[in-house]
């Protein structure tokens, strides 16, 4: 799957710097997989947020876009890639893709009984790569957020800086099931992922 998200954005004439972040037993073997002397691969942190921090760190001086790519993400089309860098080129600070949420969403009480439904033309399906200008993800990274925050968007959201979304795509799906990865590798197949 890491070699799948690294070729999505090594394939991409807008990314010029790629860094891989993986657990520190972890660097040799895949710097060795990955032999690409335009990929780095370093140590990350405790926590996402760390390890976001570690890739951040190994960025050139001329770098003023980052996109923060989830690996479990790795058939990201291009389309998604370009969309994302085209709204940072227009001056967005912060930017995710999504999708609609097309399941009806219900509430439950603490007995698991039905109590409501969410009105889901509100809601979106997050996806990656998060976009961000570097200085605004750098200045997020470094402020203390007041809640718990499970992605660079949120830490963003937090210092009241805007989020601008564009659209996702179904291909960029998150892989967390067995389910999820038999698809991907068919779709690799037929060679009709991207």
């Amino acid at each position: 799957m890491l070699a799948w998200s690294v070729a999505a954005f090594g394939d991409h004439p807008q990314v010029d710097e790629l860094v891989v972040v993986v657990p520190s037993d972890q660097v040799a073997g895949v710097a060795a997989e990955l032999s690409s002397p335009t990929v780095q691969v370093v140590a990350g942190g405790a926590s996402r947020q760390e390890s976001v921090a570690c890739g951040l760190s190994v960025l050139s001086g001329a770098v003023q876009h980052v996109l923060i790519q989830d690996a479990a993400r790795p058939l990201v089309p291009a389309t998604v890639i370009s969309a994302v860098l085209a709204a940072l080129a227009d001056g967005a600070e912060a930017v995710v893709p999504v999708l609609p949420v097309l399941d009806t969403i219900r509430q439950v009480d603490r007995d698991g009984q039905l109590i409501g439904t969410v009105d889901r033309g509100r809601l979106r399906r997050t996806q990656t790569p998060q976009g961000f200008q570097l200085a605004v993800l750098r200045a997020a990274h470094a402020a203390e957020p007041a809640g718990e925050v499970t992605d660079d968007a949120g830490l963003v959201e937090a210092l009241g800086r805007p989020v601008r979304t564009v659209p996702g795509a179904e291909a960029a799906f998150k892989i967390t099931t067995p389910h999820d990865l038999r698809l991907a590798e068919l779709l690799i197949a037929e060679g009709t992922a991207r």
